[in-house]
Protein backbone atom coordinates (compact mmCIF):
# COMPACT_ATOMS: atom_id res chain seq x y z
CA UNK A 1 0.00 0.00 0.00
CA UNK A 2 1.26 3.35 -0.71
CA UNK A 3 0.02 6.66 0.09
CA UNK A 4 1.92 8.95 -1.96
CA UNK A 5 5.56 10.98 -1.78
CA UNK A 6 7.06 11.44 1.34
CA UNK A 7 3.52 10.14 3.68
CA UNK A 8 3.13 8.21 6.10
CA UNK A 9 0.99 6.72 8.56
CA UNK A 10 2.05 5.66 12.64
CA UNK A 11 -0.30 3.99 15.36
CA UNK A 12 0.45 5.62 18.37
CA UNK A 13 -2.05 3.42 20.27
CA UNK A 14 -5.95 3.02 20.61
CA UNK A 15 -7.60 5.19 18.33
CA UNK A 16 -4.95 7.99 17.98
CA UNK A 17 -2.62 7.97 14.87
CA UNK A 18 -0.10 10.64 13.11
CA UNK A 19 -0.42 11.09 9.20
CA UNK A 20 1.83 12.45 7.77
CA UNK A 21 0.67 14.13 4.36
CA UNK A 22 2.51 14.17 1.05
CA UNK A 23 3.49 18.09 1.44
CA UNK A 24 5.09 17.34 5.52
CA UNK A 25 1.29 17.96 7.30
CA UNK A 26 0.86 16.58 10.36
CA UNK A 27 -2.34 15.26 11.38
CA UNK A 28 -3.12 13.77 14.89
CA UNK A 29 -6.77 11.81 15.29
CA UNK A 30 -7.52 11.13 19.16
CA UNK A 31 -4.31 12.26 21.16
CA UNK A 32 -4.68 10.01 23.90
CA UNK A 33 -0.89 9.57 24.91
CA UNK A 34 -0.91 10.52 28.59
CA UNK A 35 -2.21 7.47 30.54
CA UNK A 36 -2.25 5.26 27.55
CA UNK A 37 -0.48 2.14 27.87
CA UNK A 38 -0.42 1.35 24.63
CA UNK A 39 1.68 4.37 23.85
CA UNK A 40 3.52 3.87 26.38
CA UNK A 41 6.90 3.57 24.35
CA UNK A 42 5.41 6.26 21.45
CA UNK A 43 7.27 9.24 21.98
CA UNK A 44 5.22 12.07 22.49
CA UNK A 45 4.76 14.21 18.19
CA UNK A 46 7.11 17.40 18.48
CA UNK A 47 5.11 19.00 15.49
CA UNK A 48 1.65 18.89 14.40
CA UNK A 49 -0.56 21.08 11.91
CA UNK A 50 -3.95 19.68 12.74
CA UNK A 51 -5.91 17.45 15.36
CA UNK A 52 -8.91 15.88 14.89
CA UNK A 53 -10.71 14.26 18.28
CA UNK A 54 -13.58 12.79 17.26
CA UNK A 55 -15.55 12.85 20.77
CA UNK A 56 -15.09 14.43 23.89
CA UNK A 57 -14.45 11.12 26.12
CA UNK A 58 -11.10 11.69 27.86
CA UNK A 59 -9.14 8.47 25.52
CA UNK A 60 -9.99 10.34 22.66
CA UNK A 61 -10.12 14.24 23.35
CA UNK A 62 -6.95 12.93 25.06
CA UNK A 63 -4.05 15.16 25.20
CA UNK A 64 -5.60 17.51 22.67
CA UNK A 65 -5.54 20.74 24.92
CA UNK A 66 -1.96 20.30 26.07
CA UNK A 67 -0.30 18.69 22.37
CA UNK A 68 -2.53 22.00 20.73
CA UNK A 69 -0.66 24.63 23.11
CA UNK A 70 3.00 23.38 22.68
CA UNK A 71 2.53 23.32 19.17
CA UNK A 72 0.16 25.40 17.59
CA UNK A 73 -1.59 22.93 15.83
CA UNK A 74 -5.02 24.01 14.59
CA UNK A 75 -7.88 22.06 15.98
CA UNK A 76 -11.07 20.69 14.28
CA UNK A 77 -13.86 19.34 16.33
CA UNK A 78 -17.60 18.99 16.66
CA UNK A 79 -18.97 22.79 17.81
CA UNK A 80 -19.51 22.11 21.75
CA UNK A 81 -15.73 21.01 21.86
CA UNK A 82 -14.87 23.51 20.07
CA UNK A 83 -16.06 26.18 22.52
CA UNK A 84 -14.99 24.05 25.27
CA UNK A 85 -11.60 24.25 24.24
CA UNK A 86 -11.64 27.82 23.29
CA UNK A 87 -12.98 28.39 26.69
CA UNK A 88 -9.14 26.82 27.57
CA UNK A 89 -7.63 29.73 25.57
CA UNK A 90 -7.10 27.81 22.36
CA UNK A 91 -7.69 30.34 19.50
CA UNK A 92 -6.57 27.85 16.82
CA UNK A 93 -10.45 26.35 17.14
CA UNK A 94 -12.85 25.65 14.28
CA UNK A 95 -16.07 24.00 15.23
CA UNK A 96 -17.77 22.16 12.93
CA UNK A 97 -20.53 19.41 12.45
CA UNK A 98 -21.60 16.48 10.74
CA UNK A 99 -21.45 16.85 6.48
CA UNK A 100 -19.34 20.20 6.71
CA UNK A 101 -15.81 19.95 5.04
CA UNK A 102 -13.05 22.42 5.60
CA UNK A 103 -9.67 23.16 3.75
CA UNK A 104 -6.49 23.75 5.08
CA UNK A 105 -3.32 23.91 2.52
CA UNK A 106 -4.70 21.34 -0.06
CA UNK A 107 -6.26 18.99 2.66
CA UNK A 108 -10.03 18.60 2.42
CA UNK A 109 -11.52 17.44 6.05
CA UNK A 110 -14.92 15.67 5.93
CA UNK A 111 -17.07 15.38 9.43
CA UNK A 112 -19.04 12.23 9.00
CA UNK A 113 -21.87 10.75 11.84
CA UNK A 114 -20.52 8.09 14.17
CA UNK A 115 -23.08 5.86 16.33
CA UNK A 116 -21.39 6.86 19.62
CA UNK A 117 -21.86 9.20 23.15
CA UNK A 118 -19.54 11.97 23.82
CA UNK A 119 -19.18 13.97 27.16
CA UNK A 120 -16.68 16.10 28.64
CA UNK A 121 -14.57 15.92 32.02
CA UNK A 122 -14.03 18.98 33.63
CA UNK A 123 -12.25 18.90 36.31
CA UNK A 124 -15.19 16.90 38.61
CA UNK A 125 -18.03 17.90 36.24
CA UNK A 126 -18.99 16.10 33.18
CA UNK A 127 -20.56 18.27 30.67
CA UNK A 128 -22.30 17.62 27.36
CA UNK A 129 -19.54 16.83 24.14
CA UNK A 130 -22.00 17.76 21.33
CA UNK A 131 -22.19 14.49 18.72
CA UNK A 132 -19.30 11.39 18.45
CA UNK A 133 -18.31 12.15 14.82
CA UNK A 134 -15.95 10.58 12.69
CA UNK A 135 -13.17 12.04 9.70
CA UNK A 136 -12.61 11.60 6.20
CA UNK A 137 -8.99 12.79 5.44
CA UNK A 138 -8.21 13.67 1.54
CA UNK A 139 -4.92 14.58 1.39
CA UNK A 140 -2.54 16.66 -1.58
CA UNK A 141 -2.41 14.06 -4.14
CA UNK A 142 -5.97 12.78 -3.50
CA UNK A 143 -5.49 9.60 -1.06
CA UNK A 144 -8.43 9.13 1.09
CA UNK A 145 -8.43 8.09 4.77
CA UNK A 146 -11.47 7.36 6.70
CA UNK A 147 -11.23 7.58 10.51
CA UNK A 148 -14.36 6.01 11.99
CA UNK A 149 -14.01 7.16 15.53
CA UNK A 150 -15.74 5.44 18.15
CA UNK A 151 -18.92 3.91 16.48
CA UNK A 152 -21.02 1.18 15.71
CA UNK A 153 -21.23 -0.23 12.37
CA UNK A 154 -23.95 2.10 10.45
CA UNK A 155 -25.83 1.34 7.03
CA UNK A 156 -24.60 5.14 6.00
CA UNK A 157 -21.08 3.73 5.87
CA UNK A 158 -22.37 3.29 1.82
CA UNK A 159 -22.45 7.33 1.81
CA UNK A 160 -19.41 7.40 3.05
CA UNK A 161 -18.19 5.54 0.50
CA UNK A 162 -20.19 6.64 -2.65
CA UNK A 163 -19.53 10.15 -1.71
CA UNK A 164 -15.69 10.35 -0.25
CA UNK A 165 -14.30 6.95 -1.66
CA UNK A 166 -11.75 6.57 0.91
CA UNK A 167 -8.56 4.31 -0.02
CA UNK A 168 -8.21 3.35 3.38
CA UNK A 169 -10.01 2.98 6.57
CA UNK A 170 -8.89 3.02 9.88
CA UNK A 171 -11.42 1.05 11.93
CA UNK A 172 -12.63 0.50 15.73
CA UNK A 173 -12.51 -3.37 16.28
CA UNK A 174 -12.41 -3.74 20.09
CA UNK A 175 -16.08 -4.14 20.85
CA UNK A 176 -17.56 -2.87 24.70
CA UNK A 177 -17.57 -0.14 23.72
CA UNK A 178 -17.27 -0.01 19.55
CA UNK A 179 -17.97 -2.37 17.47
CA UNK A 180 -16.40 -6.05 17.07
CA UNK A 181 -14.86 -7.11 14.72
CA UNK A 182 -17.91 -8.64 13.39
CA UNK A 183 -19.37 -5.43 12.93
CA UNK A 184 -16.16 -4.33 11.85
CA UNK A 185 -16.37 -6.77 8.60
CA UNK A 186 -20.00 -5.48 7.63
CA UNK A 187 -18.11 -1.61 8.00
CA UNK A 188 -15.36 -2.89 5.57
CA UNK A 189 -18.18 -4.56 2.95
CA UNK A 190 -20.38 -1.05 3.50
CA UNK A 191 -17.28 1.19 2.89
CA UNK A 192 -15.84 -1.03 -0.74
CA UNK A 193 -12.08 -0.72 1.22
CA UNK A 194 -9.39 -2.96 1.13
CA UNK A 195 -7.21 -1.39 3.33
CA UNK A 196 -7.98 -1.41 6.64
CA UNK A 197 -6.15 -0.83 9.71
CA UNK A 198 -7.56 -1.88 13.02
CA UNK A 199 -7.85 0.32 15.99
CA UNK A 200 -9.71 0.63 19.63
CA UNK A 201 -8.67 -2.69 20.60
CA UNK A 202 -6.01 -4.23 23.25
CA UNK A 203 -5.00 -0.75 25.26
CA UNK A 204 -7.34 -2.25 28.00
CA UNK A 205 -8.56 -5.96 28.87
CA UNK A 206 -12.28 -4.98 28.66
CA UNK A 207 -11.74 -4.59 24.56
CA UNK A 208 -11.54 -7.71 23.50
CA UNK A 209 -11.68 -7.48 19.54
CA UNK A 210 -8.15 -8.58 17.64
CA UNK A 211 -6.70 -7.80 14.43
CA UNK A 212 -7.08 -11.86 14.18
CA UNK A 213 -10.57 -12.48 14.31
CA UNK A 214 -11.28 -9.44 12.21
CA UNK A 215 -9.43 -11.57 9.41
CA UNK A 216 -12.12 -14.28 10.29
CA UNK A 217 -14.67 -12.44 10.19
CA UNK A 218 -13.81 -10.71 6.88
CA UNK A 219 -12.08 -13.31 4.48
CA UNK A 220 -14.73 -13.51 2.08
CA UNK A 221 -13.90 -9.84 1.24
CA UNK A 222 -11.92 -10.18 -2.19
CA UNK A 223 -8.86 -8.50 -2.15
CA UNK A 224 -8.61 -7.22 1.62
CA UNK A 225 -5.47 -6.36 3.10
CA UNK A 226 -5.86 -5.75 6.90
CA UNK A 227 -2.56 -3.48 7.98
CA UNK A 228 -2.49 -4.83 11.84
CA UNK A 229 -0.01 -2.35 13.14
CA UNK A 230 2.01 -2.68 16.53
CA UNK A 231 1.93 1.03 18.84
CA UNK A 232 4.58 3.32 17.11
CA UNK A 233 4.79 1.26 13.27
CA UNK A 234 4.73 3.41 10.61
CA UNK A 235 3.34 2.55 7.08
CA UNK A 236 5.52 4.54 4.56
Amino acid sequence: MTFGTGASLTWLGHAAFRIESPKGKVILTDPFLEGNPSAAAVEPPDRVDIILPSHGHSDNLGDTLAIARRTGAKVYAIFEIAQWLSRQGLQAVVGMNMGGTVEEDGIAITMTPAWHSSSIMDGEQMLPGGTACGFVIRLEDGYTIYFSGDTDVFLDMQLIAKLHQPDLALLSIGDHFTMGPKGAAEAIRLLGVHHVIPMHHGTFPVLTGTPEKLREESADIEGLEIHALKPGETLR
